[in-house]
């Protein structure tokens, strides 16, 4: 009887649970899919100046394969996620490293180590627009005096994108940071003193350990700002608005103008169904890589 009502009591809690958490999970998955159906109903339709629809099937989709503007953007996508990445990746382990071997950093050094990506990403946009203004910036001022000429930054349609991509490293490289730092931190310690032991030197101990053992945390972080930088907006919507011409125009800068400026919200839900297609196709790559690396 004892076993039995120890069942029941179980079961009855279950059940509780499963009531109670019901209408929090039912809203929870209407948020997420109702924008989602929407969207992918939007973009078989089309939209006259007068706003009357029409089902159009997959002509906004075939209309991408010969649309110019879409094939510049998705390169532009491209180039900005890589070389963010790379920046991103690359620096955040550096300064992870210097972080953990510098254990007498007052806490408000490493506070300021971290804060840029604490800064909201249109307050940074503004920051750097004044520091490169070509005229009046700090940038210019700085080259100038070490004899060097100016730059045009983000009026430059040949430095736009490097430029917005440190913009954008220098605001999320303390993130990657953190995320490698706690992987360091969780690394076991008796690895390092059998290294020591057998007289590795630093370099080899990094290349042979080290970053043989973080690299399921750094995939994690190309994860985390894959999915970011695939939908790069913020702050190139602030700096360039797609320009200089459309040298920076992303493909969600792309998608926000056909859709906000030309009121074509066919087509527009179109383009960005595809980059949604495009970063969980980029998510699913580094999780098959994290499992790869994974020890």
């Amino acid at each position: 009887m004892s076993n039995t009502a120890a069942t029941l009591t179980q079961d009855q809690q279950k059940l509780e649970m499963s009531v109670l958490s019901a209408p929090a999970v039912i809203f929870t998955v209407a948020m997420i899919a109702f924008p989602v159906v929407y969207t992918i109903w939007l973009g078989f339709q089309t939209f006259s100046s007068t706003g009357k629809q029409s089902f159009v099937g997959l002509a906004n989709y075939s209309k991408l394969i010969s649309d110019y503007e879409f094939w510049r953007g998705l390169w532009v996508t491209f180039a900005l996620y890589v070389l963010s990445l790379v920046l991103q990746l690359v620096f955040g382990v550096w300064l992870a490293l210097v972080l953990f071997h510098a254990k007498r950093l007052p806490g408000i050094v490493r506070s300021l180590f971290i804060s840029p990506f604490m800064m909201p990403p249109v307050v940074a946009g503004m920051m750097w627009l004044v520091i490169l203004d070509p005229s009046l910036g700090a940038a210019n001022y700085i080259l100038q005096s070490f004899g060097l000429p100016p730059s045009d930054w983000l009026a430059s349609p040949t430095w736009v994108i490097p430029t917005v991509a440190l913009i954008d490293s220098w605001q999320w490289t303390p993130y990657v940071a953190l995320i490698v730092l706690g992987g360091l931190q969780s690394l076991p310690s008796s690895v390092y003193e059998a290294a020591q032991i057998d007289g590795a030197s630093p370099f080899k101990t990094f290349q042979r350990i080290t970053l043989p053992l973080l690299l399921p945390t750094i995939v994690t972080a190309a994860v985390l700002r894959s999915v970011d930088l695939l939908r790069f907006f913020d702050i190139i919507y602030i700096t360039t608005q797609g320009g200089p011409g459309n040298a920076s125009n992303t493909l969600n800068i792309y998608g926000f103008r056909v859709g906000f400026e030309f009121f074509n919200i066919g087509y527009a839900s179109a383009l960005m169904l595809t980059l949604t297609a495009i970063v969980f196709g980029a998510v699913l790559a580094f999780n098959r890589l994290r499992g790869a690396v994974a020890w």
